[in-house]
């Protein structure tokens, strides 16, 4: 199995972090590197998602979400092709830090056949674009930091 983490720390309180990162309509307006999501954040629920790895061509995929628990993970798992060759299982953790902060955990575990050789390939800029949206994220709720987010969660629980 292989695994890539990227973490940051959010100057804005996690409600605030949540409601931005399950905004889906809104990716497009901060995000270059998820810049589409449609689905309902509900486990087991299929996403259509648009991923644009830095310096490639973008790629549409449709994983299915495993675990919502609000405020604090969304995690879903998808492949290339047909399951067991290249399967991703991604997930974002929020943590609540002191002083109306959060701390954005981004990960994604591979598996598969051709998943050593696929991140060989693509292993560097699939960081890259992970450490990209956690600073846009980063800066889109520091931005918006006291204006008064909606309360945007539109879960089925």
């Amino acid at each position: 199995m292989h695994k890539i983490c990227t973490d940051i720390i959010i100057e804005a309180p996690i409600h605030e972090v949540w409601d931005l990162l399950t905004d889906f309509e809104e990716y497009g307006s901060w995000n270059s590197f998820i810049t589409a999501i449609t689905g309902v954040i509900e486990k087991g629920s299929k996403l259509d998602v648009h991923m644009q790895l830095p310096g490639m061509k973008g790629i549409d995929l449709n994983p299915v979400i495993t675990k919502v628990q609000p405020l604090h993970e969304i995690r879903w798992i998808g492949n290339l092709w047909i399951k067991g060759i290249f399967d991703g299982e991604h997930a974002f953790r929020l943590e609540e830090l002191e002083n109306g902060r959060t701390r954005l955990i981004q990960c994604e575990r591979f598996r598969g056949v051709l998943a050593p050789l696929i991140l060989h390939l693509i292993g560097d800029r699939t960081k890259e674009g992970f450490r990209n949206m956690n600073r846009e994220l980063k800066g889109a709720c520091e931005k918006r930091k006291g204006f008064g987010l909606k309360r945007n969660v539109p879960l089925a629980l």
